[in-house]
């Protein structure tokens, strides 16, 4: 992680350059991961107090897709303006975006028991905590993975919305082992390119709009691992 003076002396002295790239980097990457932590402690939190509020019924309002389809929007938004938003207005979109999605992912404790979300929620972390060390840490560059894992993402996508007509389990069990693949990769690919993305000239406001759309990648990602892992391992009600 240091930067280290290639044409130092003999004696081993660090380039002094070093220091401050390595702080500014550690807090750079501690951001994103702050960000990211509290918009999933938020999400689940959101999720679990509207199962306890919420009468099922009312999850097949229309009013439903409003919390189904806000997130998507949100996201467009943060992505398409993050360099137009000021750094308090992205963060807090951030997280309201996290709390609507917490609002719609309220419906797995009426499929999924809680036991079962609690033990794949923490895989899913466990995994994804590995796969963000591995990205962060390894020499390998993994950007040749972009466009494969893209394709990936597309195939899911398409995949899903035919299978919302086809309704086959078996359609379903590839798209999640896929999906978990796709997503386990992603994991790593986007620790790695928001580390290159680190830049020590920017200000403190660039720098905030790097960490918050940092944070909304790492989000996703942690998300869709969860839910593709939880519809493989999850034990139904």
């Amino acid at each position: 992680m240091s930067t280290y003076d290639q044409n130092s002396t003999s004696s081993g002295a660090v380039d002094s350059r070093a220091i401050p790239i390595d702080a500014g980097l550690r807090d750079y990457m501690l951001r994103i991961y702050s960000y990211m932590g509290a918009g999933v402690g938020l999400t689940a939190l959101v999720a679990w107090l509207t199962y306890q509020v919420t009468d099922p019924a009312l999850l097949q309002k229309p009013l439903m897709w409003v919390f189904v389809f806000a997130p998507l929007v949100l996201v467009f938004i943060i992505s398409a303006r993050i360099n137009t938003l000021s750094v308090t207005t992205a963060r807090w979109l951030f997280f309201v975006y996290a709390a609507l999605v917490g609002v719609s992912l309220s419906t797995l404790f009426h499929i999924y028991t809680s036991s079962s979300i609690t033990r794949v929620f923490f895989i899913a972390a466990s995994t994804f905590g590995a796969l963000s060390v591995f990205g962060y840490t390894t020499r390998r560059d993994l950007s040749g993975l972009g466009t494969f894992l893209f394709m990936g993402l597309i195939g899911i996508i398409i995949a899903t919305l035919v299978n919302l007509f086809v309704r086959s389990s078996g359609l379903d069990w590839l798209i999640s082992i896929i999906g978990v693949g796709v997503f386990a990769g992603l994991t790593a690919y986007d620790t790695q390119r928001l580390k290159a993305m680190y830049d020590i000239r920017h200000d403190e406001t660039a720098g905030g709009r790097k960490a918050i759309i940092g944070a909304l990648s790492l989000y996703l990602n942690f998300l869709n691992l969860f839910l593709m892992m939880l519809r493989l391992m999850g034990g139904r009600r």
